[in-house]
C-alpha cells in the first residue's frame, strides 16, 4: 500500500473564505485506489509555505505520492509549480503533458494550467488545478499511470525494463 498526502494550496481556503472540495475528492479517489492517505490539508499560496510542506511530506514522512491542488494558474499568488520545481530532483513532464492533453478534450483552457510533476528521492509530486471539475478530469487519466510509476520508483516492479 502506498502512502499519499493531498495538499490544497489556496489563500482563501487556508483562511476559511472558500470551502475546499478538490482536496477531499482527491483523498477519496486515492483511498478508493488503495492508497493510505495520511494527510489532507489546506495551506496558503505562499511559496515558502508550499515548499516547506512538500519537503516535510517527502523527506520527513517519506510519502510515496503528493498531489497538490490549486495554485497552477496565472495569478501572482499561484506559486505551486515554482515551489514544486524548487523541491523536485527530476521532472516528469509527461504527466503534466498528459493531464493538459486530456483536459483539452473538455476545455480549450486546459493548456493554461502550469502544473508540473516530478520526483524527490522516492516521492512523486503532481500538481493539479484547483477546480473540482478539472481535478476530476485529471484524476480520470492519472489512475492508469500511478500504480506502475510508483512501483518503478519504489523498486517494486521487477519488470520495469531497466538495463544494466
Amino acid at each position: 500500500m502506498f502512502k499519499a498526502a493531498v495538499i490544497t494550496c489556496s489563500d482563501k481556503g487556508a483562511t476559511g473564505l472558500r470551502h475546499d472540495t478538490s482536496g477531499p475528492y482527491i483523498k477519496e479517489f486515492l483511498a478508493d485506489l488503495g492508497f493510505d492517505v495520511i494527510a489532507q490539508l489546506i495551506i496558503s499560496d505562499d511559496l515558502k509555505t508550499i515548499k516547506e510542506t512538500l519537503l516535510y511530506y517527502a523527506d520527513s514522512l517519506h510519502v510515496d505520492l503528493i498531489i497538490t491542488t490549486g495554485g497552477t494558474g496565472f495569478s501572482p499568488r499561484d506559486n505551486t509549480p515554482e515551489a514544486t520545481k524548487n523541491v523536485i530532483l527530476r521532472e516528469v513532464p509527461g504527466i503534466g503533458e498528459m493531464l493538459r492533453y486530456e483536459s483539452y478534450k473538455v476545455t480549450k483552457k486546459a493548456y493554461l494550467s502550469r502544473g508540473v510533476s516530478g520526483i524527490r528521492n522516492r516521492t512523486l509530486i503532481i500538481n493539479l488545478p484547483g477546480s473540482l471539475k478539472a481535478v476530476k478530469e485529471n484524476l480520470a487519466c492519472l489512475d492508469n499511470v500511478l500504480d506502475h510509476g510508483l512501483k518503478v520508483l519504489k523498486h517494486l516492479d521487477t519488470d520495469c525494463g531497466e538495463s544494466n
